[in-house]
């Protein structure tokens, strides 16, 4: 009787217990939900001149309808912070170094790095310096975010998990979102100086020249149809040196992984235009695919905008946004001129050395003689424990870093009183080529490449964003200055920044490499240039379409995944696994089968053979730059690369074919040993796990690990927050840059005028709750390539915001 008293007792204590939890997790699903956008019905909102409407389709992309911009952009920040709000307080968190107080102590390496530039303080003064027409529009897209955030019924899931709060948004914020941009796209640059100038204290000036070309075969510069004239050719190879720096070919330490295994190189972004002279409709078309990190939800946000024109007709809109900017297209079309970027990659860092000494304490010596830096005291918000205090000192010529056993002025374009400005709205009314070339030049972004076409078919490139005015020439300013040598003081005026209008061939591309070869180039500098294989394959690409052009051919050529920069290494380890090479050797005789028999000329997922001779040039890099690589970073552990530039393949390309006995490291007996070694530390890496070599494929190595940030924290979260594992074609040094996770951020094609023909691609969806039906939503298309229209569909919900009473 008393065990089955017991046993009922138990089996009512389990019922109750899982009743409990599934009280629990239906609990859980309704809070969850309730941070669930609002997608229809009507709100009441407080300064609104009429009714706006926001009309999303199936995949949840809005067209925003209102009497007045300043109520389009209000309704704007509603649907910014209801479907991205996590989203847009990671980047001005990331901006303003306050990542801690979300994240904890992990965080303040990060918030260290940041809150050394002082980002909060310059947006609260620029923000002091915008008109009053630009500030009113931005405080109504301010109100529209305080009001979307207020209106969700939960706040948003990212607080619940993190267990913090979230905070209202200001319009020094959205400032900060362009400062993240910043970071993002120019911060590096820092680290390759110390990565150049490591190079420059351990070589001679010869081997540093032939080292670091200024340029390479594969560029393909925009300046041969500068103003109908020739431009100037590339600069003639550098002889190779008698003799190599002492570091060459050192041991870099057994057991490294290969320097391009985990990662694809971080330099990405096509943009393109053809003429109305080669379109079929007569209208240019433009291209975008600007490449970034990945994850979810996906860094741009899709959409449409209508409002009244001044000259009393309708204003269309149609592109991608950035939430918590302020409230513009970035990349689209106004209907008369569309507008794409890719990151310029100018010189616009200089770090200075400053110099100390005995009697001046307290002092640094800069070009301009002694300081005494101004110092800030920054009180850095720490979850779960008490603030941390850092001190910022600050010169003339920007904030102090120390870096190996040296002091630095960061002397960084960001920091400059126009580094962030609302002039990218003007574009919204530009009505040609020429006047979206002016308006780009005194934008306040980082500084893009910027191409545009116009609805009567003209096309134009220029440099959008501020370009410093350089006396010190360009090669010279990309390492660090030593002590004397004079840094930018103004800004170079907007009338003296390079353009291309119209060039004869009827087509301008960019893809992050060299744009001029003329005058030009030294107003520009060189801040990390890819080595021009991607833009070259682009622009050939391009002029294969020949006339006729439409949308959908165009799209298409930011998916080309031929291994043409790949193709030669195929050709040389091919050449180096001779049957001497492969005798008593079976895993290098499987190597040279796979380079034959699994190599389509595409970065292909099936491909073993593209992925062996990726794996080929790297080992090569690592063999000969590894050693100097390992002492760079012993020296600072945040350096750069060490090649100092993304042209060392064409340094190693040039040494295996002259094969020059000085420059062959020592541990080995020729350059054919050399290459082999290369070969076996790819097998090696590729098998060290028991894989056989036949199952290293392409898209084995290139899968999709695209996430929510949240996931980093809580991994367990990851399949419920993260997009599928795809297998993706594409790598870099190619039009379709892919990897695990960066690569194409969109993909848009559009004629101005002609919207209804353009064509969209992104990762992930609209929305960034993964309970949204938007979550995902063509994503599946982005991986495929398989393009949706640009424009909104058919409306499935319907919000209507009115004024209140």
């Amino acid at each position: 009787m008393r065990l089955r008293r017991w046993k009922t007792w138990t089996l009512r204590a389990l019922a109750g217990l899982l009743v409990l939890v599934v009280l629990a997790l239906a609990a859980a699903w309704l809070i969850l939900r309730a941070s669930l956008a609002q997608l229809e019905g009507e709100r009441r909102a407080p300064g609104l001149d009429g009714p706006v409407t926001v009309a999303r389709d199936a995949a949840g992309v809005p067209l925003i309808s209102g009497n007045s911009r300043a109520d389009v952009a209000y309704a704007t920040g509603f649907v910014h912070a209801q479907e991205r709000f996590f989203q847009m307080d990671l980047l001005r968190r990331t901006a303003a170094g306050e990542l801690a107080e979300l994240f904890g102590p992990r965080a303040l390496p990060l918030d260290r790095a940041r809150r050394l530039h002082r980002f909060r303080a310059r947006a609260d003064a620029a923000l002091a310096r915008l008109d009053a027409k630009e500030r009113a529009l931005l405080e109504r897209y301010v109100a529209g975010v305080n009001d979307g955030l207020g209106a969700l019924r939960s706040r948003p899931f990212e607080y619940l998990l993190t267990g913090t709060e979230a905070r209202p948004w200001r319009a020094a914020d959205s400032l900060l979102v362009v400062w993240a941009m910043y970071i993002d796209l120019q911060d590096s640059q820092a680290e390759r100086e110390l990565a150049r100038g490591w190079l420059r204290t351990h070589s001679t000036p010869q081997q540093l020249a032939f080292l670091l070309p200024e340029a390479s075969r594969w560029d393909h510069t925009l300046d041969r149809t500068l103003d109908d004239t020739p431009g100037a050719a590339a600069p003639g190879p550098v002889p190779i040196p008698a003799t190599a720096p002492a570091w060459w070919g050192a041991a870099a330490g057994q057991g490294q992984r290969l320097a391009g295994a985990d990662s694809v190189d971080a330099v990405g972004s096509n943009n393109y235009a053809v003429a109305g002279s080669r379109s079929a409709s007569g209208a240019a078309i433009v291209s975008d695919d600007m490449h970034l990190g990945l994850q979810l939800p996906n860094i741009w946000y899709r959409l449409a905008l209508r409002f009244p024109d001044p000259r009393g007709g309708q204003r269309r809109l149609a592109g991608v946004s950035l939430p918590g900017a302020p409230p513009s297209v970035i990349v689209g079309s106004n209907g008369q001129v569309a507008w794409a970027f890719t990151n310029s990659y100018a010189d616009l860092l200089d770090l200075v050395v400053l110099g100390r000494g005995p009697s001046r304490p307290g002092q640094l010596r800069l070009p301009g003689g002694w300081e005494t830096p101004t110092t800030h005291v920054e009180l850095i918000a720490v979850k779960g424990a008490a603030p941390e205090r850092f001190v910022v000192r600050e010169t003339s010529l920007g904030p102090v870093r120390e870096a190996g056993g040296r002091a630095y002025a960061v002397h960084w374009i960001a920091h400059d009183p126009a580094a962030v400005n609302l002039r990218h709205l003007a574009l919204e009314r530009a009505a040609s080529v020429e006047e979206a070339l002016a308006l780009a030049n005194v934008d306040g972004i980082p500084a893009q490449n910027f191409v545009a076409g116009d609805a009567a078919g003209n096309i134009g490139w220029t440099i959008a964003g501020p370009l410093p005015q350089r006396s010190t020439p360009a090669p010279a300013a990309s390492f660090p200055l030593e002590e004397g040598v004079p840094t930018w003081s103004a800004l170079l005026p907007p009338q003296r920044y390079p353009r291309v209008l119209n060039p004869g061939d009827g087509q301008l591309s960019t893809a992050n490499s060299r744009q001029l070869m003329g005058a030009g180039a030294g107003l520009i500098g060189d801040g990390g240039f890819d080595i021009g294989a991607r833009n070259r394959q682009l622009a050939d690409g391009l002029r294969a379409l020949g006339t006729g052009v439409g949308v959908a051919r165009a799209f298409d050529v930011a998916l080309d995944d031929r291994a043409l920069f790949i193709a030669p290494w195929r050709g040389r380890a091919l050449a180096a696994l001779d049957q001497a090479a492969l005798a008593g050797h079976p895993q290098r005789a499987e190597f040279r089968r796979l380079l034959e028999r699994s190599w389509d000329g595409r970065a292909s997922v099936d491909s073993v053979g593209y992925r062996l001779a990726r794996g080929y040039m790297w080992a090569l890099h690592d063999l000969l730059y590894g050693g100097a690589r390992a002492a760079q970073q012993a020296e600072d552990p945040k350096s750069g690369p060490v090649a100092g530039t993304s042209r060392w393949p064409e340094v190693v390309a040039r040494l295996l074919d002259a094969r020059p006995a000085a420059w062959l490291p020592p541990a080995y007996a020729d350059w054919r040993a050399l290459e082999l070694a290369a070969v076996d530390r790819v097998i090696a890496e590729l098998t060290q796990d028991g894989q056989a070599l036949a199952g290293a494929s392409w898209g084995r190595r290139n899968t999709a690990a695209i996430a929510h940030p949240v996931s980093i924290a809580v991994p367990a979260l990851k399949r419920f927050l993260g997009a599928p594992a795809d297998q993706l074609p594409g790598d870099a040094h190619m039009p379709r840059v892919a990897g695990p996770s960066f690569g194409q951020s969109q993909r848009l094609t559009v004629s101005p005028g002609r919207e209804e023909e353009g064509l969209y691609n992104m990762p992930g969806g609209q929305s960034g709750h993964p309970l949204s039906p938007f979550f995902l939503a063509g994503h599946a298309e982005w991986a495929a390539g398989r393009p949706v229209p640009l424009l909104p569909g058919h409306a499935r919900h319907t919000l209507r915001l009115l004024p209140a009473r």
